[in-house]
């Protein structure tokens, strides 16, 4: 069979093995990245492909007459248009839990990072601060916290949420889980603006769709109040940019950690990429991608292929 890789720069930038993809699939392609003009040409008579970010739409499966077997490199599926696959009789399987570690110890980092003002007193040691001191600690140049005995709350409870709260409550921190907005609490659950008024810190890991865009705006970060944390590896939308960047300005927030934005890459002049919003650690989208995650992201492609080929897809979404 022949397979082919429309965006492998996504997902390896030369560490990973990808002897799994080979011993699933004789004949490979990799291009680095595929434009929506060259999504046909590099598709050609692929029988398998492989999509991590490319939109894969139903033009471009009309005119893949070879193709067989869709492997998105992510969880996430909304790049392929499942119904016109289904249509076509082309199976789309995903990968899940891939990178649950990564993103859960990424999400615990920020909000360490946060707390203890590491991004700051590295800052002072690198400007000269230290060298400086009549004494051997800088320790009164920022406020040292602990997560120890301060709520976490987790709005979106799946594999990730969970994940976050399990190494939380390690740090004795006290966990509590947010029912979707409006909704009364299942038990175990906290209804939503409870979990806003009693949490120290919000970490966001729920999916982003039409009800849950914007879901932190300049309201919910109100009820978060002057001391509140806000974690955000999940979704860049879930959260008003321009009202956190104000509410940060104005000390009506304490803090933020984000790993994602509304707008990817973002534009030169996003409102939480200004040099004068405080307290704001920001990472380009890397929660996800550890080496071993990635690693284990292509080794599970890799058993998709094998099971489809087998006859017993796994991972099936069409």
């Amino acid at each position: 069979m022949r397979g082919v890789c429309l965006d492998i720069d996504t997902l390896d930038n030369g560490d990973l093995d990808r002897n799994p993809l080979h011993e699933a699939v004789s004949h490979w392609t990799y291009h680095a990245q595929t434009s929506a003009d060259q999504l046909s040409e590099h598709i050609g008579s692929a029988e398998v492909l492989v999509t991590n970010k490319v939109l894969v739409d139903a033009p471009a499966l009309a005119a893949a007459s070879s193709l067989k077997l869709i492997c998105v490199a992510a969880t996430g599926t909304n790049n392929v248009d499942l119904e016109a696959a289904r249509k076509r009789g082309i199976v789309v399987c995903n990968v899940r839990d891939y990178g649950t570690a990564s993103v859960a110890e990424h999400t615990i980092g920020l909000m360490l990072a946060l707390v203890r003002h590491l991004p700051d007193y590295a800052r002072a040691v690198a400007e000269g601060a230290w060298t400086r001191a009549h004494g051997f600690s800088l320790y009164d140049f920022f406020p040292i916290g602990e997560l120890n005995g301060r709520t976490l709350g987790i709005v979106g409870h799946g594999v990730l949420g969970a994940a976050v709260g399990r190494i939380a409550e390690g740090f004795g921190m006290r966990v509590l889980i947010a029912e979707r907005r409006g909704q009364a609490p299942r038990h175990g659950r906290t209804e939503f603006t409870e979990v806003l008024d009693q949490a120290d810190v919000l970490s966001l890991h729920c999916p982003l769709t039409p009800e849950t865009r914007h879901l932190i705006g300049a309201e919910e970060i109100e009820r978060l109040g002057p001391t509140g944390i806000l974690i955000n590896t999940a979704r860049g939308g879930l959260v008003d940019s321009q009202a956190l960047a104000d509410a940060l300005r104005a000390d009506r927030l304490a803090a933020a950690g984000l790993d994602v934005l509304d707008e990817e890459p973002p534009p030169a002049d996003h409102p939480l990429l200004s040099p004068d919003v405080p307290n704001l650690i920001v990472t380009p989208h890397v929660a996800w991608a550890s080496g071993t995650a990635r690693q284990r992201l292509i080794d599970e492609m890799a058993l998709n292929m094998r099971a489809y080929l087998a006859g017993t897809p796994r991972n099936r979404v069409a």
